[in-house]
Formats: structure tokens, C-alpha cells, sequence
């Protein structure tokens, strides 16, 4: 992976948060066919919160992959009085955006249970997640993915099982800004049972340098699990009482084989809904 060819996409990356913020797409190379999607509607280019944001609210998380010559953005925003906390995936080509996809989560769009979101002049990037990993604790590209993808297989219909995937002591992961501790051991407890399925799973960005895997995928709820039991003998009841579904972009940071921390920014969707982007395989 060339450092350089990094560089320009996090270049890219930074003009596109700053014409976005401006409402100004002439301050970005954008292609003239560009595709742009917002929270899995595909529409004309500029519009949604490109017309709407008003404030980019602390650091930005930016990742690349030269590879695939795809950028990602983890940042919070400001609409007027209404915060949200907005991933991004840029698609860049002959030093082009050729497509952009938004996801942007603000309190209305999580109105299905529960509703998982944290304050974002709160919230901060775990420092960790934008530093490079030292070589001896990096692994490979494939392994990468098969370890984010393990995460997906574990949290689908969670019964307590780790499939496919490794945690490191005290991994933790942030959903929406929101803290959620000791990721392991709530998978072990089978806490996220009533997941009937992760869905349309796509790593496509893999940030080799600092170890991390973005990835885009649905969440199934069917609804029709009532009670259930923790590993630990807990008694559960769902709180899916009807078929839903989120959508999400989630970033995964990997050492030593390990994952260590998770970023994901996600809405409710209607049960079973697609992305345009992704080709349905599973």
C-alpha cells in the first residue's frame, strides 16, 4: 500500500467534509456522473443534509484504502438545532468521487428500540483508532476481513458462541457515540439473540496501515422471539416485538489478530431493506 496514494485520499476525504459543511460541491473533485446515496436512497447529487448541515462538531475520523481507492469519515454533525453522527464512504477514481454513500443517524431516525445515541459535542474518536498499528502487530488483508466478518457471524442469532472472530481484553465499541463496554462478554451471554440475521455484509474498505476494516451490512429482527435465556440463566425478554431492521457502517480496529475497539453509525430501517450499493449475498 503506497503512503502517498493515502495521503491523497484522506486529502479528498478533508475537501469533501469542508464543501460539505460550506454547501459548496465546486470546492471538491467530484465526477459529473457521480452516485450519491443518503441512508440507502439513492438520489440526485447535492441534496439531503449536503442542503441541511450546518456545523461539523469535533475531529473527524478519516480512513483509505488504496486498494479499492475508497475513503471513510466518521464525524458528528449539526442540523440547525438537530445533532447526528454521519459515516461516509467516498469512491474515488482518476482522482475523482465517482460515488458517495451517507449514512446519518439522528434521534428520528432510530425510532425503532432501542434508540442507542450519545451527546455529540460528548463524543471523541478513541485516539488508537487513527494510529497506525507497529508492524509486528499487523496481520493481513484477508485475515482483516475474515475477522470483521467473524464479528457479523457472532452477533447473528447470539447464543453465546465467538464464531470466526477474536476480542482483545477490554475491546469496547461505540454505537452512534453511545459506550458500550466489554463487547466479549456480552456476546458470551448471548445478550443479542433476538438478531435473526446480519445481512448483505460488505467489507469494502480495508485501511491496512491502521488496521481497520469498514464495512456496511443489515441487522434482521423478525420479531416473534419473546423470552430467551442468557448463558448466565438471566431471563431475557426481546425488545424487537415487530419486524425491524438497522442499517449500519461500522468500522472494526484490529492488533495482533485481535479486535480492539468498534465505531458504527446506524439507523432503523424498514424490515429487510437493501442498500443500493450492495449486491444481496446471504
Amino acid at each position: 500500500m503506497s503512503s502517498i496514494e493515502a495521503a491523497a485520499l484522506e486529502r479528498i476525504g478533508a475537501e469533501y467534509r469542508a464543501a460539505y459543511v460550506a454547501h459548496d460541491a465546486r470546492r471538491v473533485p467530484i465526477a459529473a456522473h457521480v452516485r450519491y446515496s443518503e441512508n440507502n436512497v439513492e438520489m440526485g447529487f447535492p441534496d439531503g443534509t449536503w442542503d441541511t448541515v450546518t456545523e461539523e462538531v469535533g475531529p473527524a475520523l478519516t480512513l483509505s484504502d488504496p486498494v479499492t481507492g475508497q475513503v471513510g469519515i466518521y464525524t458528528a454533525i449539526m442540523q440547525n438545532d438537530t445533532p447526528g453522527f454521519l459515516a461516509v464512504r467516498l469512491k474515488v477514481a482518476d482522482g475523482k468521487i465517482v460515488e458517495i454513500e451517507h449514512i446519518v443517524s439522528t434521534k428520528r431516525n432510530l425510532s425503532g428500540p432501542p434508540t442507542p445515541i450519545g451527546e455529540v459535542r460528548d463524543f471523541k474518536h478513541d485516539p488508537d483508532l487513527a494510529r497506525p498499528v507497529p508492524l509486528p502487530e499487523r496481520v493481513a488483508r484477508a485475515e482483516l476481513i475474515r475477522l470483521a466478518d467473524g464479528y457479523f457471524s457472532t452477533l447473528e442469532n447470539n447464543t453465546g458462541e465467538i464464531r470466526g472472530t477474536r476480542f482483545a481484553l477490554g475491546a469496547f465499541r461505540f454505537e452512534n457515540g453511545k459506550l458500550f463496554p466489554n463487547v466479549e462478554h456480552d456476546f458470551r451471554q448471548g445478550r443479542y439473540r433476538f438478531n435473526e440475521r446480519v445481512r448483505d455484509r460488505d467489507h469494502f474498505l480495508v485501511d491496512e496501515e491502521r488496521g481497520i476494516v469498514m464495512s456496511r451490512a443489515f441487522i434482521d429482527h423478525k420479531g416473534i422471539l419473546d423470552e430467551f435465556t442468557l448463558t448466565n440463566g438471566t431471563p431475557m425478554r426481546s425488545i424487537f416485538r415487530e419486524p425491524h431492521s438497522w442499517s449500519l457502517l461500522e468500522m472494526f480496529k484490529i492488533k495482533q489478530g485481535m479486535i480492539t475497539a468498534i465505531e458504527a453509525t446506524f439507523i432503523a430501517a424498514p424490515y429487510y431493506a437493501r442498500s443500493p450499493w450492495t449486491q444481496p449475498r446471504r
